[in-house]
């Protein structure tokens, strides 16, 4: 039962259009504006600051909540990990290890999925960054770390948050290869190959989301953010 109800539980969640949501409230039909797209970004960009971080606040939990309840319920046989929600100990059951690593990150995907080709917005969604931040936050912590510093970097080089997304994205398989070599999981042969193969789906996917944005940035036409003077508006 674990097995399908997670990736189920996921999908929906992920789902959920927070970015439409939210800016449905302020009176704003997110995808008449600015890009159309209703992550995080683009509300921050024309519905405002807290609004955009409040977004991906949600969607990055979008991603987390999900696998976290995942890692829970589906374990492995014989190990514990840190994330495990001890409340939810009467509805988990042990799996082998390679069964147990596939469900969670079958769970994972779908969150993104669900966040990306959302049914309730016509199969249409967002880019899957922040969900799929959420996702990698559960899975591999210390990842996220070295991604968000590449992320960083590249966007206060470039002010692009598109071009930083995707650098991102594209460098998350060989962080996941270079910390399951550094950890020796590689070497003795525990290392988690379905959450490789998911770093790898998902970078396509969030590169593949980022094609319009690729057109703007070598059109040189793409939304870059500069610094300004403060003003009082809210």
């Amino acid at each position: 039962m674990q097995l399908w109800l997670c990736p189920l539980f996921a999908f929906l969640l992920g789902s959920i259009p927070f970015g439409l949501i939210i800016a449905k409230l302020k009176g704003i039909n997110i995808r008449d504006h600015g890009s159309g797209n209703i992550g995080a970004t683009n509300v921050l960009r024309v519905v405002g600051k807290k609004y955009g971080i409040t977004c991906l606040i949600l969607d990055a939990l979008k991603g987390f909540i999900p696998v976290v309840v995942a890692i829970s319920v589906i374990r492995f046989i014989g190990i514990h990990n840190p994330m495990t929600l001890t409340g939810l100990s009467d509805w988990a059951a042990d799996f082998p290890m390679l069964t147990a690593q596939g469900a969670q990150v079958i769970t994972g995907l779908c969150a993104v999925l669900g966040h990306n080709y959302s049914p309730w917005v016509g199969f249409k969604g967002g880019k899957g960054i922040a969900t799929s931040a959420g996702v990698l936050i559960a899975l591999m912590p210390a990842a996220v770390l070295i991604l968000l510093l590449i992320f960083l970097m590249t966007f206060l080089v470039s002010r692009y948050v598109s071009l930083a997304s995707i650098v991102a994205a594209g460098a998350l398989p060989f962080v996941t290869l270079a910390g399951s070599w550094f950890h020796g999981k590689i070497q003795n042969g525990t290392w988690n190959k379905p959450l490789f193969a998911f770093t790898v789906i998902i970078a396509i996917l969030a590169i593949w989301k980022h094609r319009s944005n690729i057109a703007r940035l070598r059109a040189g036409t793409e939304h870059r953010f500069t610094r300004r003077a403060k003003t009082n508006d809210v």
